[in-house]
């Protein structure tokens, strides 16, 4: 036997069987997730700005 045989040949998937998947991509955020992080940012800087007003 050797490699050449079509016996031992390695089985390749037909292409027919079904059409080439687009590349997956991460979803994009949603409207609320986008709310969340401008509001964390906004609640954050506020921190930042009493904490400097009062140690001042």
């Amino acid at each position: 036997m050797t490699a050449s045989d079509p016996g031992l040949a390695p089985h390749e998937p037909e292409p027919s069987r079904h059409e080439p998947e687009p590349p997956r991509y991460e979803p994009a955020p949603g409207v609320g997730k986008l709310v969340l992080w401008v509001l964390l940012f906004v609640a954050a800087a506020v921190v930042v700005v009493v904490g400097g007003v009062y140690f001042a």
